[in-house]
């Protein structure tokens, strides 16, 4: 880890990689991870943990199934939204969006429970930022 600033523009622009996380820095044992995504992630749910999401660029949904049904909620750039731990959600980007993610380090982009995993999908627990 750096112990310099990190600007997130230029670390979004050391990856192409779609739904591949990189980890900016580290908070206490959390990742701050920075992520492109487009298009469809799959159904998964962290069973120990929340999932908090700021919109840095573009616009994400996220389908949430909660107790009283399944939502989406919209996220334009500048919005946060944290993912209850346990609950089922698919981020999507139909147009693309870059994220700014906190999450337990260790935490599986895929989380604890998911469908089959697609082949574009990284599956890691995120990938050290180039410098």
């Amino acid at each position: 880890m750096s112990n310099e600033p990190i600007l997130l523009s230029k670390a979004l622009t050391s990856f192409d990689a779609l739904w591949s996380p990189h980890i900016v820095t580290r908070v206490n044992d959390y990742d701050v991870r920075v992520a492109k995504v487009g298009g469809e992630h799959i159904w998964h749910a962290h069973d120990d943990t929340d999932e908090f999401f700021l919109v840095l660029d573009g616009e994400l949904h996220i389908s949430l199934r909660e107790p009283d049904g399944e939502r989406t909620v919209l996220l334009p750039r500048g919005a946060a939204f944290t993912v209850p731990r346990g609950t089922e959600h698919k981020p999507y980007a139909p147009s693309g969006a870059s994220l700014l993610l906190f999450e337990p380090t260790g935490t599986l982009s895929v989380g604890d429970r998911h469908d089959e995993i697609p082949g574009h999908v990284d599956s890691t627990t995120g990938h050290a930022l180039k410098p």
